[in-house]
Protein backbone atom coordinates (compact mmCIF):
# COMPACT_ATOMS: atom_id res chain seq x y z
CA UNK A 1 0.00 0.00 0.00
CA UNK A 2 3.26 2.15 -0.23
CA UNK A 3 3.76 2.27 3.53
CA UNK A 4 6.86 2.56 4.74
CA UNK A 5 8.32 0.42 8.22
CA UNK A 6 11.35 -0.12 9.88
CA UNK A 7 12.13 -3.52 9.98
CA UNK A 8 14.38 -5.43 12.16
CA UNK A 9 15.59 -9.04 11.49
CA UNK A 10 15.75 -10.74 14.64
CA UNK A 11 15.57 -15.01 14.78
CA UNK A 12 13.69 -17.40 17.19
CA UNK A 13 14.17 -20.95 17.88
CA UNK A 14 11.16 -23.46 16.64
CA UNK A 15 9.88 -25.01 19.76
CA UNK A 16 9.31 -28.24 18.02
CA UNK A 17 12.29 -28.64 15.49
CA UNK A 18 14.82 -26.08 17.77
CA UNK A 19 15.80 -24.86 13.91
CA UNK A 20 16.31 -21.18 14.06
CA UNK A 21 14.32 -19.25 11.66
CA UNK A 22 14.28 -15.35 10.48
CA UNK A 23 10.76 -13.02 12.08
CA UNK A 24 9.75 -9.62 11.41
CA UNK A 25 9.84 -6.76 13.97
CA UNK A 26 8.51 -3.90 12.50
CA UNK A 27 6.62 -1.53 14.56
CA UNK A 28 5.16 -3.98 16.93
CA UNK A 29 4.62 -7.03 14.19
CA UNK A 30 6.33 -10.05 14.60
CA UNK A 31 6.20 -13.29 12.72
CA UNK A 32 7.76 -15.46 10.13
CA UNK A 33 9.68 -13.54 7.60
CA UNK A 34 8.11 -14.72 4.33
CA UNK A 35 11.56 -15.38 2.03
CA UNK A 36 10.27 -12.88 -0.83
CA UNK A 37 11.01 -10.09 1.00
CA UNK A 38 14.64 -11.37 0.94
CA UNK A 39 14.70 -12.51 -2.90
CA UNK A 40 12.06 -10.43 -4.17
CA UNK A 41 13.61 -7.14 -2.24
CA UNK A 42 10.17 -6.46 -0.59
CA UNK A 43 7.83 -7.41 -3.92
CA UNK A 44 5.59 -9.97 -2.74
CA UNK A 45 4.40 -12.07 -6.25
CA UNK A 46 0.75 -12.90 -5.52
CA UNK A 47 -0.27 -16.51 -6.07
CA UNK A 48 1.67 -18.37 -8.51
CA UNK A 49 1.68 -15.09 -11.20
CA UNK A 50 5.31 -15.62 -11.67
CA UNK A 51 5.52 -19.72 -12.37
CA UNK A 52 2.18 -19.55 -14.60
CA UNK A 53 3.79 -16.37 -16.93
CA UNK A 54 6.87 -18.83 -17.07
CA UNK A 55 5.43 -21.73 -18.12
CA UNK A 56 3.62 -20.00 -20.62
CA UNK A 57 6.44 -18.57 -22.26
CA UNK A 58 8.64 -21.48 -22.17
CA UNK A 59 10.23 -22.82 -25.57
CA UNK A 60 9.40 -25.97 -26.38
CA UNK A 61 11.61 -28.50 -28.36
CA UNK A 62 11.07 -31.63 -29.66
CA UNK A 63 12.79 -34.55 -28.69
CA UNK A 64 11.86 -37.13 -31.41
CA UNK A 65 8.12 -37.87 -31.14
CA UNK A 66 8.31 -36.09 -27.39
CA UNK A 67 7.74 -32.24 -26.89
CA UNK A 68 10.35 -31.04 -24.46
CA UNK A 69 9.17 -27.41 -22.16
CA UNK A 70 12.63 -25.65 -21.10
CA UNK A 71 12.05 -24.31 -17.57
CA UNK A 72 13.95 -22.63 -15.33
CA UNK A 73 12.30 -25.18 -12.47
CA UNK A 74 12.91 -27.76 -14.75
CA UNK A 75 16.34 -26.97 -16.80
CA UNK A 76 17.91 -23.64 -15.21
CA UNK A 77 16.91 -22.06 -18.84
CA UNK A 78 16.17 -19.48 -19.59
CA UNK A 79 16.95 -17.44 -16.18
CA UNK A 80 15.94 -18.31 -12.93
CA UNK A 81 14.39 -15.06 -11.42
CA UNK A 82 14.98 -14.97 -7.29
CA UNK A 83 11.05 -13.83 -7.22
CA UNK A 84 9.86 -17.01 -8.82
CA UNK A 85 12.11 -19.12 -6.11
CA UNK A 86 11.25 -17.11 -3.63
CA UNK A 87 7.41 -17.60 -5.02
CA UNK A 88 8.00 -21.51 -5.14
CA UNK A 89 9.36 -21.40 -1.63
CA UNK A 90 6.52 -19.77 0.13
CA UNK A 91 3.72 -21.90 -2.05
CA UNK A 92 5.58 -25.00 -0.98
CA UNK A 93 5.48 -24.19 2.98
CA UNK A 94 2.13 -23.68 2.67
CA UNK A 95 0.79 -26.36 0.75
CA UNK A 96 2.31 -28.73 3.86
CA UNK A 97 2.25 -29.11 7.71
CA UNK A 98 5.82 -27.65 8.23
CA UNK A 99 5.68 -28.58 12.33
CA UNK A 100 5.11 -32.47 11.51
CA UNK A 101 8.27 -32.78 9.11
CA UNK A 102 12.11 -33.18 10.35
CA UNK A 103 13.84 -32.77 6.85
CA UNK A 104 13.13 -32.35 3.11
CA UNK A 105 14.58 -34.89 0.84
CA UNK A 106 15.62 -34.15 -3.77
CA UNK A 107 17.49 -35.62 -6.14
CA UNK A 108 20.13 -34.23 -8.20
CA UNK A 109 20.06 -32.12 -9.81
CA UNK A 110 16.78 -29.83 -10.65
CA UNK A 111 15.57 -30.65 -7.41
CA UNK A 112 18.38 -28.87 -5.95
CA UNK A 113 17.53 -24.85 -6.28
CA UNK A 114 13.68 -26.22 -5.16
CA UNK A 115 14.55 -27.68 -1.76
CA UNK A 116 17.21 -24.66 -1.23
CA UNK A 117 14.02 -22.25 -1.54
CA UNK A 118 11.42 -24.19 0.61
CA UNK A 119 14.21 -24.61 2.95
CA UNK A 120 14.84 -20.73 3.06
CA UNK A 121 10.82 -20.20 3.20
CA UNK A 122 10.01 -22.93 5.66
CA UNK A 123 13.20 -23.29 7.97
CA UNK A 124 13.59 -27.02 7.35
CA UNK A 125 17.00 -28.62 6.62
CA UNK A 126 17.19 -31.02 3.75
CA UNK A 127 19.49 -33.89 1.64
CA UNK A 128 20.11 -34.10 -1.93
CA UNK A 129 20.32 -37.86 -3.65
CA UNK A 130 23.00 -37.47 -5.55
CA UNK A 131 23.95 -39.54 -9.33
CA UNK A 132 27.48 -40.45 -6.86
CA UNK A 133 28.54 -42.53 -4.01
CA UNK A 134 30.21 -41.12 -1.35
CA UNK A 135 30.72 -45.12 0.11
CA UNK A 136 29.32 -43.58 4.27
CA UNK A 137 27.93 -45.85 6.35
CA UNK A 138 24.30 -47.03 5.65
CA UNK A 139 24.47 -45.07 2.21
CA UNK A 140 21.44 -46.70 0.21
CA UNK A 141 21.55 -46.83 -3.33
CA UNK A 142 18.34 -46.80 -5.67
CA UNK A 143 18.26 -47.30 -9.31
CA UNK A 144 16.13 -44.20 -11.46
CA UNK A 145 14.67 -44.52 -14.71
CA UNK A 146 13.51 -41.45 -16.27
CA UNK A 147 11.83 -40.96 -19.55
CA UNK A 148 15.27 -39.69 -20.58
CA UNK A 149 17.85 -41.81 -19.42
CA UNK A 150 18.59 -43.62 -16.24
CA UNK A 151 20.98 -43.59 -13.23
CA UNK A 152 21.52 -44.58 -9.43
CA UNK A 153 20.99 -42.34 -6.89
CA UNK A 154 22.66 -42.55 -3.70
CA UNK A 155 21.11 -41.29 -0.30
CA UNK A 156 22.61 -40.18 3.13
CA UNK A 157 21.74 -38.73 6.27
CA UNK A 158 18.00 -40.04 6.51
CA UNK A 159 18.01 -41.40 9.70
CA UNK A 160 15.49 -44.12 10.84
CA UNK A 161 12.13 -42.80 12.12
CA UNK A 162 12.90 -39.06 10.21
CA UNK A 163 9.48 -37.45 8.88
CA UNK A 164 10.14 -36.44 5.16
CA UNK A 165 8.67 -33.93 2.86
CA UNK A 166 10.11 -34.87 -0.91
CA UNK A 167 10.25 -32.01 -2.69
CA UNK A 168 11.36 -31.74 -6.62
CA UNK A 169 10.91 -30.18 -9.81
CA UNK A 170 8.36 -31.82 -12.27
CA UNK A 171 6.93 -35.86 -12.14
CA UNK A 172 6.32 -37.04 -15.56
CA UNK A 173 6.57 -40.97 -15.00
CA UNK A 174 7.05 -40.36 -11.71
CA UNK A 175 9.68 -42.68 -11.36
CA UNK A 176 12.76 -40.37 -9.85
CA UNK A 177 9.58 -40.10 -6.69
CA UNK A 178 9.41 -43.93 -6.79
CA UNK A 179 13.14 -44.22 -6.45
CA UNK A 180 13.27 -42.01 -3.72
CA UNK A 181 10.55 -43.37 -1.70
CA UNK A 182 11.90 -47.30 -2.26
CA UNK A 183 15.40 -45.58 -0.18
CA UNK A 184 13.17 -44.22 2.47
CA UNK A 185 11.47 -46.78 2.66
CA UNK A 186 14.70 -49.24 3.00
CA UNK A 187 16.06 -46.76 5.87
CA UNK A 188 13.26 -46.89 7.52
CA UNK A 189 11.78 -43.45 7.63
CA UNK A 190 8.71 -41.97 6.60
CA UNK A 191 7.32 -39.66 4.14
CA UNK A 192 4.82 -37.07 5.45
CA UNK A 193 4.26 -35.45 1.96
CA UNK A 194 5.62 -35.49 -1.47
CA UNK A 195 5.43 -32.00 -3.56
CA UNK A 196 7.00 -31.47 -6.95
CA UNK A 197 6.53 -27.74 -8.48
CA UNK A 198 4.89 -29.13 -12.06
CA UNK A 199 3.21 -32.07 -13.27
CA UNK A 200 2.75 -32.68 -16.45
CA UNK A 201 -0.37 -34.66 -17.39
CA UNK A 202 0.38 -38.36 -18.48
CA UNK A 203 -2.03 -41.02 -19.66
CA UNK A 204 0.49 -43.46 -18.69
CA UNK A 205 0.10 -45.22 -15.35
CA UNK A 206 2.53 -44.16 -12.51
CA UNK A 207 4.34 -45.94 -9.64
CA UNK A 208 2.24 -46.35 -6.96
CA UNK A 209 4.05 -44.07 -3.78
CA UNK A 210 3.22 -44.05 -0.62
CA UNK A 211 1.36 -40.65 -0.52
CA UNK A 212 -0.08 -38.37 -3.12
CA UNK A 213 1.86 -36.34 -4.94
CA UNK A 214 0.84 -32.95 -4.75
CA UNK A 215 1.72 -29.81 -7.55
CA UNK A 216 1.40 -26.42 -7.89
CA UNK A 217 0.84 -26.58 -11.15
CA UNK A 218 -0.43 -29.22 -14.08
CA UNK A 219 0.43 -28.93 -17.38
CA UNK A 220 0.10 -30.36 -20.80
CA UNK A 221 2.11 -29.42 -24.34
CA UNK A 222 0.15 -29.19 -27.52
CA UNK A 223 1.20 -27.37 -30.82
CA UNK A 224 4.43 -26.57 -29.24
CA UNK A 225 2.88 -24.47 -26.71
CA UNK A 226 3.02 -25.66 -22.44
CA UNK A 227 -0.98 -25.33 -21.69
CA UNK A 228 -1.85 -24.70 -17.85
CA UNK A 229 -4.70 -27.38 -16.99
CA UNK A 230 -6.72 -26.07 -14.63
CA UNK A 231 -7.46 -22.83 -16.02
Amino acid sequence: MGVKVSVTLTHYSCETTGRFVPTLAARGLTGRLPVAYVFARGRRIPGMDHLRETLREAPVVDRGEYQYFVHPVSDGLPLVEPSLLAELGEEITATVDVESIDKMLTAEAMGIHIASATSLASGLPFVIARKRAYGFENEVAVHQETGYGESELYVNYIDPGDRLLVVDDVCSTGNTLAALCSAVETIGAEIVDIVVVIERQSDDPRPELPVPVRSLVTVDVHDGEVVILEE
